[in-house]
């Protein structure tokens, strides 16, 4: 028999036939207070409110990983009366208790600064949120990313709302074999031990969402956590309406085959539209942060066609007004795509609903085609296209990105040049106040002033950093790293001893690593691109490095491989297998089972944080800004955020910006140039000290990183420009097309058939200028062109000049574009006249173009671009 398979079946009938309940926590009336701080995961960003729970019982802190809700399930009740009892405990609970009531209800900066919109909706979806290492269920830096940006959403006062799934495994845990082979272990999540409450109906009900799938009808519970004023509403499978195949759909993050995929995903994006739905919220704007949840741009279109009767075109047009798109990675694996047999089996019957050819619908994700005939068994359907096509703004996450982002999606608007697509940047930033030590938060406190923490984009905050005496951030520094080297060493025994090691190589965990020697934090997820064992390319001149004497050096390194990720898998194990060598024992550690925990210690505690992945591959990164507002110093190759960052003093920098075609040709010239900055800036740097043993050139360095990064490079920041650059713009272009009764949606799909149908007619006859072969420069040079537009009229497009350098190849580059306008009608031609001054000295030329608008605005439509033929 398998036993497997009966333990399975046995699981299944016990589950069938137990009656559940919930036991809470019985707190003493006095400690109510405690419950309500537990339940909004404000507390997580609140170092007063941290402190008031270590305090009831440290080593159940501990033990329940810093969950709140979970503890005051766990502690005994003769402590509770004892805390009931204590004045000073209950006077530090009624603080932080005002504290939280107070941050509730204080105005804040949406309600000053947009004023004209408090009655707008936003919407966020994701398909991981980091919000504290107790709530397992993000993977790695989109996670983090997305729960700071919830964070700084409450504290900027945004109406919005978050949308992803409660994973009941999370992602996975790492561990390490003896020979530094990585393994993955899941652990289940019990969310009644969380801070999460399920939604329910008026009635008292679970609210529960059903979506339609092919096979059969899948149902997801609603839960909700509270981030300060953001509620994030997560989705769940996991219960026994639905069988058992369909409740592992919210088993793992980014687990399971291709399918396990498609139906996650579909959760997400269309349960999510659904669950907004159900929660009466109508959100002005939907905000896709990265494609996992770009199905819900089908959900909303079906919305409007079932439900106020819009045709398709018309749809297409509202969801698109109504959305933006975040793109996070350059890199091929991370931009979901599906087989066309695998996106038809689930979606050819929602487009023949819709009633849309699945030709049509199918290349809302595609590359455009000359005709639709591709291999079905082959990914052909991304997500990210769907997204890109479909958002009404799209951003990369940094200026770099951006770039490297339009060149990757320039198949999708092939006739306009690539500085033109339509993938602007919004460079990500942290939530300084979750990452902050809580010594560099009491020094802030003194000598930034209070506000920093209301206000981490104020630069006029962060110049007072020069003010903070050097022996006062040194000695919060060498504390913040001796409890790095502490954690580290009980963490590298613990690891030890499930590997089951002998109690000689045990004892010596509690020796490894110097409080005092130069520390290098490296800490990300293993992938090739990231190249985590660059820095031990020359082993003999590394040793060399770390091993001297009189200026000591170590490296902490921590960071998970993808389960599927061999090469990554095969890096870990080559650096844990050199951190045993006798040289290195002491000099280099690993850290199993990377979390936001872990990353709190290290980016507090390191004195360089070392970023080297082949450019331009790192679409943002925020480790390294993390590290920055804790005065540790960025050593990182120029990519990234490090690109914008970087202004030739506040750090080191690896390598150049150049291109190599051989990459193991690049790994040894970069590898080079970490050994030579290490040896002769970095190391010395820090090892000057003066008689008091303070190193205040290297101080002085902590603070212009500090000075210049911090108010920058923070999420709060970053969403006050989500709000103006996206988020209002996008809502006032739907609330537009919504009015009476969607008659501007109306308008507009007619006008977008118009083109279609029209645009191979357009021709631009001729152009003709008042210069012959030269012009002399702050002159103005006159451009006139007879265009024929056919059945179009000239509201219907924008007549342009196209100016700039010429190359060698008679490209126009350094491109400057003048609007023409229209001057007179000659029969059935239409002349435009446009002026450009020159103001560039050299080999110049210009041409004309004509693109499709729309009440003024410029509308980027695949192939609908005319450019002259003969000039």
């Amino acid at each position: 028999m398998n036993n497997d398979l009966f333990n399975e079946k046995q699981e299944t009938f016990f589950a069938q036939n137990v009656k559940p309940f919930v036991v809470v926590p019985n707190l003493p009336e006095i400690l109510a207070p405690l419950l309500t701080i537990a339940n909004n995961l404000w507390w997580c960003w609140n170092s007063d409110a941290v402190e008031l729970f270590r305090r009831m019982d440290r080593d159940l802190w501990e033990e329940t990983y810093h969950n709140p809700r979970a503890m005051l399930g766990m502690v005994n009740q003769k402590r509770l009366i004892e805390l009931s009892q204590d004045n000073s405990f209950v006077s530090h609970m009624e603080r932080v208790k005002s504290e939280l009531e107070k941050y509730m209800n204080m105005n804040t900066w949406y309600a000053d600064s947009c004023k004209e919109h408090q009655n707008m909706q936003f919407a966020y979806f994701s398909t991981e949120f980091a919000i504290h290492e107790s709530i397992p269920i993000y993977s790695g830096g989109l996670g983090v990313l997305s729960g700071d940006h919830l964070k700084s959403a409450s504290d900027l006062g945004l109406p919005l709302v978050g949308v992803g799934i409660l994973y009941r495994y999370g992602y996975f845990k790492q561990y390490l074999t003896f020979d530094g082979w990585q393994q993955e272990e899941y652990s289940e999540n019990h969310f009644t031990r969380m801070p999460l409450q399920p939604v329910k109906n008026e009635d008292g009900t679970y609210l529960i969402i059903d979506i339609d799938t092919p096979k059969q009808k899948i149902y997801a519970r609603v839960w909700k956590l509270q981030v300060g004023r953001v509620p994030l509403y997560l989705l769940d499978t996991d219960f026994n309406k639905n069988p058992a195949d369909v409740r592992k759909i919210t088993g793992q993050l980014y687990g399971g085959d291709r399918e396990m995929r498609i139906l996650q995903e579909i959760i997400l994006g269309m349960g999510g539209i659904k669950l907004l739905k159900a929660l009466k919220l109508d959100p002005d704007i939907i905000h896709i942060n990265e494609g996992h949840s770009a199905f819900l741009l089908f959900e909303k279109m079906k919305e409007y066609i079932e439900e106020n009767g819009l045709s398709a075109e018309e749809a297409f047009h509202m969801v698109k007004n109504g959305c933006v798109f975040t793109t996070h990675t350059p890199v091929p694996a991370g931009n979901e795509m599906f087989t066309t047999d695998l996106f038809l089996k689930y979606f050819e019957a929602m487009s023949k609903k819709m009633g849309i050819k699945k030709e049509n619908f199918l290349a809302l994700g595609s590359f455009p085609v000359k005709e639709l005939t591709v291999n079905a068994e082959q990914p052909n359907f991304s997500m990210t296209i769907l997204a890109l096509r479909m958002s009404n703004k799209a951003n990369g996450v940094s200026r770099l990105h951006a770039t490297v982002a339009r060149e990757m999606w320039s198949g999708l608007w092939p006739e306009i040049p690539r500085k033109e697509v339509p993938i602007t940047h919004i460079t990500n930033g942290i939530h300084t106040n979750t990452w902050i030590s809580y010594e560099f938060a009491e020094l802030f406190d003194r000598y930034l002033g209070a506000s920093w923490k209301d206000e981490p984009a104020d630069h006029s905050l962060w110049n007072r950093v020069t003010q903070i005496p050097d022996a006062e951030i040194w000695r919060s520094h060498e504390r913040r790293k001796e409890r790095l080297v502490s954690f580290a060493r009980a963490r590298l025994r613990q690891q030890l001893e499930r590997r089951g090691a002998s109690q000689q190589m045990i004892s010596y965990a509690d020796e490894v690593l110097d409080p005092e020697a130069l520390t290098i934090g490296f800490a990300r997820r293993f992938a090739a691109y990231k190249r985590g064992d660059l820095i031990f390319k020359d082993l003999e001149r590394i040793k060399k490095i770390l091993t001297n004497k009189d200026f000591p050096v170590q490296i902490i390194i921590a960071g998970k491989s993808h389960p599927q990720d061999n090469i990554g898998k095969e890096i870990i194990k080559k650096i844990v297998n050199m951190a045993s060598d006798p040289e290195l024992r002491y000099k280099v550690v690993f850290l199993e089972d990377y979390d936001m925990n872990v990353a709190h210690y290290l980016v507090q505690g390191a004195d360089i944080w070392l970023n080297n992945p082949l450019r331009p591959e790192e679409a943002s990164g925020t480790s390294g800004m993390k590290a920055a507002v804790n005065g540790v110093i960025n050593f990182s190759v120029l990519d990234g955020w490090w690109c914008e960052g970087y202004n030739g003093e506040n750090g080191w920098t690896i390598g150049s910006i150049d291109r190599y075609p051989d990459k193991e040709y690049q790994d040894e010239v970069e590898s080079k140039a970490i050994y030579e900055t290490l040896e002769k800036e970095i190391i010395p740097l820090y090892y000057a000290r003066r008689t008091d043993g303070i190193p205040r050139d290297w101080i002085k360095k902590m603070k212009l990183s500090m000075k210049t990064l911090g108010p920058v490079f923070n999420t709060n920041r970053m969403v006050e420009e989500y709000v103006r650059k996206f988020y209002i713009p996008t809502a006032l272009a739907h609330e537009k097309l919504k009015k009476d009764g969607f008659a501007e949606a109306k308008k507009k799909a007619v006008w977008s058939e118009n083109i279609r149908k029209n645009w191979d007619s357009v021709k631009i006859v001729f152009s003709d200028d008042n210069v012959k072969d030269e012009i002399k420069i702050s002159n103005t040079l006159t451009v006139q062109a007879k265009v024929d537009l056919g059945l179009l009229v000239p509201d219907d497009v924008s007549v342009q000049i196209y100016s700039g350098y010429l190359d060698s190849k008679q490209v126009v580059s350094e491109q400057e574009i003048d609007e023409m306008r229209l001057v007179s009608k000659e029969g059935d031609f239409y002349i435009y006249e446009g002026k450009v001054l020159t103001d560039k000295v050299g080999h110049c030329g210009y041409t004309v173009r004509v693109l499709p608008q729309y009440s003024g605005e410029i509308q980027y439509i695949p192939r609908a671009v005319k450019w002259q033929q003969n000039i």
